[in-house]
């Protein structure tokens, strides 16, 4: 059975919805996510422009300007909303790392 897109996102996939918080060029996103990570994460070109698509087609994002080859996006309320899910997904699995290996860690 396939899995369904979008059910979880890859660490590329979420800091490119994150920066579309406020409306921004793909090119911008180039420069964003390595910033905000510390250059722990890098997006190319070729995924960026990949997910850019996929993500206006799931209606997670919207093209807001195009400008001759430049665009625009920002994040929809259904791009939040899977971010605010993917967010919620993690802090259960980082509860779950402090249960398991918390006592541990206090000897």
């Amino acid at each position: 059975m396939a899995r369904a897109k979008f059910q979880t996102l890859t660490e590329q996939m979420f800091y490119t919805l994150l920066c579309l918080k406020e409306e921004c060029y793909g090119m911008d996103i180039l420069d964003k996510v390595p910033a905000m990570t510390n250059h722990r994460v890098n997006v190319g070109s070729g995924t960026l422009y990949t997910l850019l698509e996929q993500f206006q087609d799931a209606e997670m994002i919207r093209e807001t300007k195009v400008e001759g080859r430049r665009r625009s996006y920002i994040l929809t309320d259904k791009g939040r909303e899977m971010l605010e899910k993917e967010c919620a997904r993690l802090t259960a699995q980082l509860a779950d790392y402090h249960l398991i290996f918390g006592e541990e860690d206090a000897k």
